[in-house]
């Protein structure tokens, strides 16, 4: 082989190698801007959340899949990965108004997100008494309706009380209760709601530790930054005690129409 032809394989053999990094090249770049937009789009628009247990039952189940929106009330650390200490305070604030139900880190371990109904706001005076709700010495009014009766994890019927409640600003939702003396929170302290703090509950009344609870047990009066958005859509429901293989279980009567629906 003569010194032109070495050359030109050694010519062809070096663009054939600069051709191979760039398409990696082009591969990582693609890669890593994917990752950030996903990344800038769970921060700041929208967050996927699971429902884990029954705190919140029957307006959400074990099982729902829900969106987040994480620009409803602005951002704080928690909004960022890690909670990275970028922002102090709330920026671009709006108000988190009594009825909402919020995605926010659990107090005493922030790595852990809950999932609860804003019934207090700062200042407000909270207690419950015999399974009803006190707002600022004055009782909520709550309507009676059917029970809601399902068979548990045993095959044996077990029966709610169902109540809608409707709160001073005029946001109604449904709420679960065994009845009074099931629960030690059915009589409650009196609560004051500190500045800079709500107070969550959950619908399921006889099944939520909540701010009703101190927070080495449960939640306690939640730090404004720790709320990191608003649960605004199920997106998807599938029934928990299925299989993977059960397919046929996936799509219970009752979970088929949660799918797509807004969250009240």
């Amino acid at each position: 082989m003569t010194d032109t032809s070495k050359s030109n394989l050694s010519k062809k053999a070096t663009k054939k190698a600069a051709k191979h990094e760039e398409t990696w090249g082009e591969f990582f770049k693609t890669v890593f801007f994917a990752f950030l937009i996903a990344i800038s789009f769970r921060t700041l628009v929208l967050q996927p959340f699971s429902i884990p247990s029954e705190s919140m039952l029957k307006n959400l189940m074990v099982g729902d899949f829900l969106l987040v929106s994480k620009f409803s009330y602005g951002f704080t650390k928690h909004s960022l990965p890690f909670s990275l200490p970028l922002i102090s305070g709330r920026i671009f604030a709006s108000d988190i108004e009594r009825g909402d139900v919020v995605v926010f880190r659990l107090p005493r371990d922030p790595d852990t997100y809950y999932i609860k109904r804003i019934i207090g706001r700062p200042g407000d005076k909270i207690q419950t008494m015999n399974g009803e709700l006190y707002l600022n010495d004055v009782k909520v009014p709550r309507k009676r309706l059917d029970d809601y009766v399902r068979l548990d994890g045993y095959g044996y019927e077990e029966r709610f009380q169902r109540y809608q409640e409707t709160l001073p600003n005029g946001k109604s939702y449904v709420t679960l209760d065994k009845g009074v003396f099931q629960n030690r929170a059915d009589n409650s302290d009196v609560f004051i709601v500190p500045q800079g703090h709500y107070f969550a509950m959950g619908d399921n009344r006889d099944n939520s530790m909540d701010s009703r609870w101190p927070k080495n047990i449960g939640v306690g009066y939640v730090p404004d930054i720790n709320i990191i958005g608003k649960a605004k859509w199920i997106t998807a429901s599938f029934d928990n005690n299925s299989a993977l293989w059960q397919f046929w279980k996936w799509f219970p009567a009752e979970r088929r129409e949660r799918f797509f629906s807004s969250i009240n």
